[in-house]
């Protein structure tokens, strides 16, 4: 069975995570360039383009910035400020993430979500378990376990005389990617190799009377099925305002709801939640299951009624470029790492095996905590991000990937018929942000840059707050993007022509 990944609604909600995409900044008016810039004669510049350490000061981020840009032709380096300096890379890790996955696993590779039997199917009835088997499937949704129940009832199945089970052993169990981050938030799940909608479940509230209702859903497009694996309590403290009590069991401060809202929460078991999802939507077809049950071992035996395919790894990795979904970047790298290694390992241990690659296979010496970015961990400097970029095959095989970055005016405005084209992948963490990829110039060269900023103290002091959104961040943040929108400019000017 194939299909192809829903993406509305479940992607789109993660854009602009902490550690998703970060949109570069505006930009000083007066570095503005023409629209339609007319030749440039000989040694001629702009009056106003102020050097990379001006641009640097003025921004006032602290910390680091390092910065590196490569003539793709020639080799040679046009811009550099503290590029040999090692810096977390945020989601630009993502990028190198697509390049390990696709020389690992090549770019037809799928993963497949399968249903066995362990026995016979008598008078629609199979005699013994049903198993809903995970292949480590990053995008598997709501609407995909749809098809598979309508696929089994449209064999006659209506029951089963043993249980219904859930294996997601082809990828590790991992509680949470970054044990360092808040636990609620919704882009630092659990991973397994059977995941739902990004294992995350949908929590909504609305005043009713003097409380509240509260639901939890699978909910995509299509549909939204109830969830009974995950719940939350109303607890009258003030703070903090979402506290995990685990396996899945959330409180929620009630002064913090107001008349209502919506979020995303983690998934801690994601191969129950799975099995909770579809046995309700089998219910849905007049298949009658039992409650699912989580399995280390899958037996030996048994029969596929069906199995769902999905999109393409190269495809796959073309959204989680886009939408910069850490799920997607940790199953690739994980299962990347188990094609190379023949097992499947834990998450520190496949990103110890990735840096071991990219050093093997490009020279640097980057290391790596996990394979989406969002630890802060993870450290590798802007020379080196250069250097992969520039390497023999990794532009082309990345730059299909890399989202497309506007060049934004002080008004962050978009500069319709910018004369250089700038397709790069962006990262945001606290006090972080990042950007690498190819610029191209009005005469078709290319070149690799990595502009990488970082302010690590001022991040420390923001995590013991323990806030999402630290006094400053944003501000800070803001400033970063501009000035890669402002290192980007001032070197289109001098391009242009």
């Amino acid at each position: 069975m194939m299909a192809r990944m829903t993406r509305r609604g479940l992607l789109g909600g993660l854009v602009a995570t902490a550690g998703g995409a970060a949109w570069a900044g505006p930009v000083a008016t007066s570095l503005r360039p023409r629209l339609r810039p007319g030749p440039v004669a000989t040694g001629e510049m702009p009056r106003l383009r102020p050097d990379l350490d001006t641009l640097i000061a003025r921004a006032q981020l602290g910390g680091v910035v390092g910065v590196e840009m490569r003539d793709l032709e020639t080799g040679e380096t046009l811009l550099s400020n503290a590029a040999g300096t090692d810096l977390p890379p945020a989601s630009v890790t993502k990028a190198l993430t697509s390049l390990y996955a696709l020389r690992q696993l090549g770019g037809a590779y799928r993963f497949s979500t399968r249903v066995l039997a362990t026995g016979p199917i008598e008078a629609g009835l199979v005699q013994g378990d049903l198993i809903l088997a995970g292949g480590g499937d990053p995008t598997l949704n709501t609407d995909h376990l749809a098809e598979m129940t309508e696929a089994l009832a449209a064999q006659g199945i209506t029951g089963i005389s043993g249980r219904l089970l859930c294996w997601g052993g082809a990828l590790p169990h991992i509680e949470e990617i970054e044990p360092g981050q808040l636990d609620h938030l919704g882009y630092n799940p659990a991973v397994s190799g059977l995941n739902l909608n990004f294992n995350r479940v949908h929590f909504q509230w609305a005043r009713a009377g003097g409380d509240y209702e509260i639901t939890m859903d699978a909910r995509t497009e299509r549909y939204r099925p109830d969830v009974a694996m995950s719940r939350v309590r109303l607890s009258s403290r003030s703070l903090p305002v979402y506290a995990y009590e685990g396996p899945d069991e959330w409180t929620v401060a009630r002064s913090a709801l107001g008349d209502g809202g919506a979020r995303w929460l983690p998934v801690r078991r994601p191969a129950l939640y799975a099995g909770d999802v579809f046995r309700t939507l089998a219910g849905g077809q007049g298949l009658r299951l039992p409650e699912p049950v989580e399995i280390d071992t899958l037996p030996d035996s048994g029969t596929e009624l069906l199995r769902h395919d999905s999109a393409t790894l190269r495809a796959i990795l073309g959204d989680m470029m886009r939408y910069s979904t850490n799920l997607t970047a940790e199953v690739c790298g994980l299962a990347a790492t188990r094609a190379r290694l023949g097992r499947p390992v834990g998450l520190h241990t496949s990103a110890a095996g990735m840096s071991t690659w990219l050093r093997q296979t490009y020279g640097i010496g980057a290391r790596f905590a996990d394979h989406s970015g969002l630890s802060d961990a993870s450290r590798i400097s802007a020379a080196d991000m250069v250097k992969v970029l520039a390497a023999e095959g990794a532009e082309s095989d990345l730059r299909p990937l890399l989202k497309q970055i506007p060049m934004l005016d002080s008004e962050r405005q978009r500069i319709e018929e910018y004369p250089v084209a700038v397709a790069a992948k962006t990262g945001t963490l606290n006090f972080v942000s990042t950007l690498a990829g190819i610029a191209t110039a009005p005469d078709g060269r290319d070149y690799a840059f990595a502009i990488f900023t970082a302010n690590l103290d001022r991040r420390e002091a923001a995590k013991r707050v323990n806030d999402e959104v630290p006094e400053g961040s944003i501000a800070w943040n803001r400033r970063s993007r501009r000035l890669q929108q402002e290192i980007l400019q001032r070197w289109g000017l001098t391009r242009r022509g």
